[in-house]
């Protein structure tokens, strides 16, 4: 997705980019949705971050499973060190940032077990720093978990996921499972960039596997 940086290394906090204080611009509103996009969200509404190469691709994923079964997606960065990164400061590999999609669902209405086989299935979670032709940190595999109950389901499914590509002859996943950090909401044209350009750019495929869903974590 036009990358300005192959960095494949997550530079230290000391060493990132000064970023700013104040937030960058961004939508107020969901293009496919029609809501606010930032918070407040309704009361029993979750959120979770994915990271899954190029996120104007992946969180058409899970946009298209409808205002029924989630209730907001946006794309922003996170799990990086600077504050209120621009696009261009997060593919310049100087941020630690990851490009990522904010799901906020509520529990009750779509199990967590659902966004994670959107997850799974939607991208190659075994190349690392990269995701196909788009190379660098901004790329990687992921998921924020916002609660110990995401990290075990998250967790668990990474493990039955593996023994997929295990017995297909896949490789590693290279998935980071972690906490978040602050999400930083990326600029107003990324916001559903598919839905407003419906044939951009988007760089992302999955391995053709089916991820079992509904796994309990031991």
């Amino acid at each position: 997705m036009f990358p300005f940086s192959k960095k494949v290394e997550i530079p230290t906090r000391d060493h990132a980019l000064p970023g700013r204080p104040a937030p960058i611009p961004t939508a107020e509103t969901h293009d496919v949705f029609s809501r606010k996009l930032a918070e407040p969200y309704p009361d029993g509404v979750k959120q979770v971050v994915f990271g899954m190469g190029c996120f104007w691709g992946a969180e058409r994923m899970f946009w298209n499973l409808g205002p029924d079964a989630v209730w907001i997606t946006a794309v922003g960065y996170a799990a990086g060190h600077t504050p209120n990164p621009t696009y261009e400061e997060v593919c310049s590999g100087g941020t630690g940032h990851n490009e990522v999609v904010l799901v906020a669902y509520d529990p009750d209405v779509t199990p967590f077990e659902t966004l994670l086989k959107v997850f799974w299935e939607g991208h190659d979670p075994t190349q690392g720093m990269r995701q196909g032709n788009d190379i660098g940190t901004q790329y990687r595999s992921g998921i924020y978990v916002t609660d110990e109950t995401q990290r075990a389901a998250a967790d668990a499914s990474r493990k039955a996921f593996q023994d997929v590509l295990t017995n297909n002859r896949f490789g590693q996943i290279t998935t980071e499972i972690v906490d978040p950090g602050p999400f930083y909401f990326a600029e107003d044209y990324h916001q559903q960039y598919l839905s407003k350009v419906p044939h951009g750019y988007c760089g992302l495929g999955g391995m053709g596997l089916s991820c079992p869903v509904g796994v309990a974590a031991n």
